[in-house]
């Protein structure tokens, strides 16, 4: 993950913990997800399924579906979802390499 934002920050907002892919972050309670985990340096959100190819907020407003993100088993847009304490957010259908001798 980036270290360096484009993105700026406003107005100081109390933050949260949330997990992204097993990395801590500290996002502003009640935030926009997919604009908080921007801000933080995040910029690929999931990656398609057939191609690999990388995805990220497009839209901001829920139309087109490149920011969606696993929370609690369940896939979700960032884009409509708030930063609340705790989140445990991962790539969606993200698997693991499947041994091939078994």
């Amino acid at each position: 993950m980036k270290t360096v934002s484009p993105f700026l920050e406003l107005e100081e907002t109390p933050r949260v913990e949330v997990m992204f892919c097993g990395e801590g972050l500290r996002l502003p309670q009640g935030a926009n997800l997919a604009a908080a985990l921007l801000a933080a340096g995040v910029d690929v959100f999931r990656n398609t399924p057939v191609s690999g190819a990388p995805r990220g907020p497009f839209c901001m407003m829920g139309a087109c579906f490149d920011c969606l993100v696993e929370i609690d088993g369940t896939v979700r847009q960032a884009c409509m979802i708030e930063v609340s304490e705790g989140l445990q957010i991962t790539k969606p259908h993200q698997t693991e390499a499947k041994d091939e001798t078994a």
